[in-house]
């Protein structure tokens, strides 16, 4: 998951905290589109600015000095292509940060030593030395990391299609060649969350509803290291149906999960063989649990200060707990995967802009006007340069009795569904052009989905690799 393994220690200490702001002057008053509109080019600029000028690599967080999340890469090159269609920077300089990235990503050392590598078998580290590009301290070598990575290097190769940008998509197909899925399987049908060469594979799978729907399609669709069609089923098997605050739908607390594999694919009108069973798609199942996240805080069960109709959206974030409070009984935490479900909850009064800015597609309705009331009520205290700063609570009490805590902090892998769900809600670009791709095709077609526009999608890995190699 979002949080697993070594990965999460690390995010904890990354984490910081602050006590209650000064108010803060109100930001300028838009129309709700044009803010959406400014909202996407803000979120598009963490991307484009934060980025190493030398490896192309994109920080966990900032303005924190920070290790590079690989996750984060994959949401910024799919980011540079909304920036050259929607003009913010020139195709070119899209073009031309791409291939930087991808050189660096392809050239970076791969191998089992535990030290002055960057991966192993094609997958990534979870976190990468900002400047060097090798493994930061002892993190996981992440499946669902190189998954988000690899997605979005095959959007860049369908989106540079010119002959003068040939060398994007070589190196797209080669990174997305050399994962070796096959590998990462060490139990039946299961792909593991990740390996590290000082204790092998952990104990965790992905099975269940969550974000990994997007990795086993790239894994089944491999045309290298394809894992076999049974890993569709058994992923699924595990898949809670249930009912949470009226809505009907395959169960996953946190808001992420069912934003992720939504960037880059188009599950309206598509069914495997569990949605056609219940006349359904997962793009529907994904507005029920906006819903249902929303309608969960607007009850407030837990008494969260602030919680309303406009002040909603649970999902993985920083949190208000500091160092010193880890040592000590509190119901607050720092970074964890916030959300909350008919058996369990796990809110501690923590929202989260990204929660509701990746739900635009799937409730506008109710996502557009929270969006721009958080704007209206916070101001800068959760608005700034780059869009929506991490996370707020406004139940938090400081150690010196301030009265709520706002994160100072954007996080790449929550500023990427804001930008990327908000270009799908506006134009369904990143879904159309992700529906060329038969990497991803592929994948889908040997879980089972059928129907809508994955009948006229390519059926076979030739007829495009033909057209997009160099």
């Amino acid at each position: 998951m979002k949080t697993a393994s070594v990965g999460l220690a690390l995010l904890l200490a990354a984490s910081t905290a602050c006590g209650a702001a000064a108010p803060a002057p109100p930001v300028p008053e838009l129309s709700d589109q044009a803010f959406i509109d400014l909202l996407e080019q803000r979120t598009f600029q963490f991307f484009w600015d934060t980025a190493d000028p030398g490896t192309g690599l994109i920080p966990d967080r900032h303005p924190t000095p920070s290790f590079a999340s690989i996750s984060a890469v994959g949401f910024g090159l799919t980011a540079y292509v909304i920036g050259a269609e929607r003009g913010y920077v020139t195709r070119d300089q899209a073009a031309q940060r791409v291939l930087k990235t991808l050189r660096f990503l392809e050239r970076a050392p791969q191998g089992p030593d535990p030290v002055n590598v960057s991966g192993y078998r094609g997958f990534y580290y979870h976190f990468l030395d900002m400047k060097t590009g090798l493994r930061f301290k002892n993190v996981e070598l992440s499946t669902i990391d190189t998954a988000l990575l690899i997605a979005g290097a095959l959007t860049c190769r369908a989106y540079f299609d010119r002959p003068a940008e040939a060398e994007i998509r070589a190196i797209a197909n080669r990174l997305n060649e050399r994962v070796e899925w096959t590998w990462a399987m060490p139990r039946a049908n299961r792909v593991s969350m990740g390996w590290t060469p000082e204790e092998g594979f952990n104990t965790w799978d992905w099975h269940g509803y969550m974000e990994a729907m997007l990795l086993e399609f790239l894994a089944m669709g491999s045309p290298t290291h394809p894992i076999p069609a049974a890993a569709w089923p058994e992923y699924t098997k595990s898949q809670v149906w249930g009912t949470f605050q009226g809505q009907a739908s395959f169960q996953f607390g946190p808001l992420f999960g069912h934003q992720y594999s939504h960037v880059w694919i188009d599950f309206r009108g598509i069914q495997d063989r569990y949605m056609r069973a219940r006349q359904s798609d997962y793009f529907v199942n994904s507005v029920r649990a906006t819903y249902a996240n929303r309608n969960y805080c607007v009850a407030n069960p837990g008494g969260w200060e602030g919680y309303g109709t406009r002040v909603w959206g649970l999902t993985a974030s920083d949190g208000p707990l500091d160092p010193a409070a880890e040592r000590r009984a509190t119901r607050f935490h720092a970074y964890w995967a916030r959300g909350a479900g008919p058996d369990s909850s796990t809110d501690d009064g923590t929202i989260a802009p990204s929660a509701v800015g990746g739900s635009v597609p799937f409730a506008p309705e109710l996502a557009v006007p929270t969006l721009v009331g958080l704007r209206d009520t916070f101001g800068y205290r959760v608005y700034g340069r780059y869009g929506f700063k991490d996370a707020f609570n406004l139940s938090y009490r400081g150690a010196d009795g301030s009265s709520g805590w706002f994160a100072t902090q954007y996080l790449g892998i929550d500023e990427g569904p804001i930008v990327l769900m908000i270009e799908n809600y506006r134009s369904g670009f990143l879904w159309d052009l992700l529906k060329k791709c038969s990497y991803l095709t592929t994948g889908l077609r040997r879980a089972g989905f059928t129907g809508g526009w994955l009948d006229a999608a390519p059926a076979e890995h030739g007829v495009v690799e033909q057209t997009l190699r160099p």
